[in-house]
């Protein structure tokens, strides 16, 4: 199944050593696991300063509860769930606002790619929470509708109904910005 240095089986050989309490090998899954965590933060909050706490509260999180993972294959889902979840409480407690400085400077970007890329986000973040999960996990974690129907412990059918009612209301949304 796995051949000796497949990366699969280091990440599994890791987690097995991170679950028996090695902090190294906890600190090497998470550096590899940084950036994605991150990104998917960013696309909840829209703001670098709150991601990178998302992600330091995600980190803790899976430290503290590391032992849990019950499928090492799954490591990764495990973690991104973990950061949806604290993504979401982080958002209930404060109802982020974007500065108005952000806005001007955003606005006055020259960069039309940055801008369009802009409108998708806004876009992405307008949607239901619902549908902005299932978004983010298959478009930007890159993960298939049976991985995201066991992450969220739903049916395959409700997730793929959520898939393209979102992309139905990004392209309608999208559509609109352009008129």
């Amino acid at each position: 199944m796995y051949r000796k240095g497949d990366p699969v089986m280091l990440q599994l050989t890791k987690v097995k050593k991170a679950k028996k309490g090695n902090d190294k090998a906890f600190q090497e899954l998470i550096e590899e696991e940084k950036n994605k965590l991150y990104r998917m933060a960013y696309l909840y909050v829209k703001n670098e300063n709150d991601a990178i706490d998302i992600v330091h509260e995600t980190i803790y999180k899976a430290y503290i509860s590391i032992k849990k993972v019950k499928e090492p294959d799954y490591f990764s889902t495990w973690l991104s769930k973990i950061l949806i979840n604290t993504a979401l409480d982080f958002i209930k407690k404060n109802k982020k606002v974007i500065p108005f400085e952000e806005v001007e400077r955003l606005e006055s970007s020259e960069d039309l790619h940055i801008a369009e890329s802009l409108d998708l986000v806004d876009a992405i973040d307008r949607l239901e929470e619902k549908y902005k999960t299932v978004i983010i996990l298959r478009y930007y974690k890159g993960l298939q509708v049976k991985e995201i129907a066991d992450m969220l412990d739903c049916p395959e059918g409700t997730v793929k109904t959520n898939l393209h009612r979102a992309i139905n209301k990004l392209r309608a949304d999208l559509r609109e910005e352009c008129l």
